[in-house]
């Protein structure tokens, strides 16, 4: 998710008084809300279009939200359920928690508490879904996704061995899903500080309002609803490594405060005046061009200095096409056990050709996907290409027209340097396509990132 904005949240609530305040409180944060009178109509909106949270009322006529909660679980298991109840007690808690729901929030509530709950079940589901990603990705641990063929990723490689040693800032860029978390770990993991906490904060699906109450934390009584004090993701970290996903999308409220952790080491948790230190290491990440950004106003100069200390860029899957062989392998050899079976299942030439051709706009993310769906669905002992999606399947036949390079488990030496397969691709996809913007779609790219190249390889 690259935004409150595109998050999903489900409404369902009997009182259309409490609709009516949840829709108006959650789109004032950027969300995106559907909002139903019953169970019954909130499944039916949940399989139309899944939501990433579900706000449940726990007493509903009909279906009550303990009904509801375990029907959700079943149809749209990517949801997380947040039961509302003004009968909270320890019983109904555990009851909602068996059920499936992630957390409950008891009635009466103000808009803080609303945000802040709906904010604590997102970042919860994201770093379930990482760990789960990171899990999918190899037994073999967090370094299995860096055996690498390409230049350009053993290049990244040898500065993050590097950097890892050092007490860096390191800003990270590449699309989304090409494994920025996953580099951000190995960086944490190569350092001295690998025995101490990795604490992620996705700033892109935390509302703007409520970031610096993630990042530091708050004071009793700093809001209402506020009763206690609580510790944000910068105390959290310690004296290890706060990795903060997305920080393009971070508001310019809290970017100050960030540069005055970055230089001084020191932060304020919001309602408290007494600053505390932080000896915790800082990663960011970000799909975006912060260099526009600043220049566009949107991002601070000084921060994007600060943060820019040390820059990896992440390639993007298709310009590592050499690891996509021995990636799919691993990638299936994980799999395989997940889903009950006791020997991986062979890939077929000709499924390896696609998995190679075609050129992943989602990245590492998209493959791993792609292969889990291909496992889930085969009924013998080998992926062949009528297990993949259409789009993939259909770039069997150019990865063999580019001299079968690929479709075989052990890629033929070449060579033609990777910067050279990637200036004569996009001179051909220029050619074939008038306008910038077809050819960067063909090629699965940002029309701001193919004029880069063509600008970098002096194509016109």
């Amino acid at each position: 998710m690259s935004g409150s904005g595109d998050v999903r949240i489900l409404v369902i609530d009997d009182e259309e008084s409490i609709r009516k305040t949840l829709r108006v409180c959650l789109e004032s944060a950027g969300y995106r809300v559907t909002v139903a009178p019953s169970g019954e109509a909130g499944l039916a909106a949940a399989k139309r279009q899944p939501p990433d949270v579900a706000l449940v009322d726990l007493r509903l006529g009909g279906m009550d939200g303990i009904a509801v909660t375990r029907a959700l679980a079943q149809e749209t298991p990517a949801t997380t359920v947040i039961l509302m109840t003004a009968y909270a007690t320890i019983d109904n808690a555990v009851e909602a928690i068996k059920a499936g729901a992630a957390d409950y929030l008891p009635k009466p509530f103000t808009p803080p508490q609303v945000l802040h709950t709906v904010a604590r079940a997102l970042e919860a589901a994201r770093v379930r879904t990482e760990l789960a990603e990171l899990r999918r990705a190899g037994s073999r641990g967090i370094s299995a996704r860096f055996e690498s063929r390409s230049p350009a990723m053993r290049a990244v490689l040898d500065v993050a061995a590097r950097v890892a040693k050092t007490e860096a800032t390191v800003l990270v860029f590449g699309e989304t899903g090409s494994g920025k978390g996953v580099l951000a770990r190995h960086i944490h993991a190569l350092s001295e500080r690998s025995t101490r906490p990795f604490v992620t904060l996705n700033c892109a699906v935390i509302a703007p309002t409520l970031i610096e109450n993630e990042l530091f934390g708050h004071a009793r009584g700093a809001f209402t609803g506020a009763d206690g004090a609580r510790a944000g993701h910068v105390e959290a970290a310690g004296s290890g490594t706060i990795f903060l996903d997305e920080i393009g999308d971070l508001p310019a409220s809290a970017q100050g405060k960030l540069l005055r952790l970055l230089e001084e080491h020191e932060y304020v948790r919001v309602g408290d005046v007494e600053p505390r230190r932080s000896e915790a290491r800082v990663i960011a990440a970000t799909h975006r061009d912060l260099k526009e950004a600043v220049a566009a106003g949107s991002f601070r100069a000084d921060l994007f200095y600060r943060l820019n200390v040390v820059s990896l860029r992440m390639p993007a899957l298709r310009e590592r096409a050499e690891d996509i062989d021995e990636l799919a392998t691993s990638i299936v050899a994980d799999l395989a056990p997940q889903y009950g079976r006791k020997q991986a299942p062979a890939i077929a030439p000709d499924a390896r050709a696609a998995l190679v051709g075609y050129p992943w706009p989602g990245n590492l993310r998209e493959l791993v996907n792609v292969l889990e769906r291909a496992v889930i669905l085969a009924t013998g002992d080998t992926l062949g290409l009528d297990l993949l999606p259409e789009e993939v399947a259909r770039h069997a036949g150019a990865a063999r027209a580019d001299g079968g390079r690929w479709a075989s488990g052990d890629a033929a030496e070449s060579d033609e340097s990777l910067e050279s397969a990637e200036r004569r691709h996009i001179a051909a996809m220029l050619a074939k396509y008038s306008k910038l913007d077809q050819a960067a779609k063909a090629l699965g790219i940002d029309p701001s990132t193919l004029y880069r190249k063509r600008e970098r390889y002096g194509l016109r």
